[in-house]
């Protein structure tokens, strides 16, 4: 990570662990010595509900404020909403995306329709899609989803991996820190090994 403001958004939907991903990344990049600066939209967590988060980190941060358009990196937990905050997404940015869909309430009411084609939509869009739930679960705990997908933002930024494994083992509960700290190394993994490949 260069001294530029990067500005990075996380989305998804209350229950997946959205705000404790930021709260990681937001330590980690202070920990790393970076200013940082956080925003967060709720919407209605509890749920099942849009929950959007900001995180601004540099050598110094004037604003927590991201504007379309603007963001370096998208982290997105379910493909709806990954969709919905494309236009949140600079230009050569980077989207990674949890590859699962969540129907929210009005589409298991039969008020709403799911987006068609939203995998292929997000291929097109140059989205690494990442199997986060089946890599949590081999690693054994299904709620450490959010933490992949941490491993797999960590893998493209500049900060040491022994700085995100001890943030990691010091805010999730001490009974889960050995699956959190092996699903945070298997979504780096993920991305360094994909990143291997297309370089061969």
């Amino acid at each position: 990570m260069d001294n530029k403001t990067k500005t990075v958004l996380l989305c998804g939907v209350g229950g997946q662990g959205t705000i404790l991903a930021a709260d990681l990344l937001a330590a980690a990049c202070l920990a790393a010595g970076r200013d940082v600066k956080v925003s967060e939209i709720h919407g209605m967590a509890q749920r099942g509900g849009a929950v959007t988060t900001v995180v601004r980190v540099g050598e110094h941060v004037s604003s927590m404020v991201s504007d379309l358009g603007a963001a370096d990196v998208v982290v997105s937990f379910e493909t709806t909403e990954a969709l919905r905050n494309l236009p949140q997404l600079a230009e050569g940015g980077s989207l990674i995306v949890n590859d699962e869909a969540i129907k929210p309430l009005p589409v298991l009411t039969g008020a709403a329709k799911m987006p068609e084609h939203a995998r292929e939509r997000l291929a097109e869009a140059g989205a690494l899609l990442v199997p986060a739930a089946s890599i949590a679960r081999s690693c054994g705990n299904a709620k450490c989803a959010n933490v992949v997908l941490v491993g797999a933002l960590s893998a493209m930024l500049d900060i040491p991996a022994d700085i995100w494994e001890r943030i990691v083992a010091g805010r999730v509960p001490e009974h889960t820190v050995e699956a959190n700290l092996a699903a945070l190394a298997a979504g780096r993994s993920f991305v360094t090994e994909r990143e291997g490949e297309e370089t061969l």
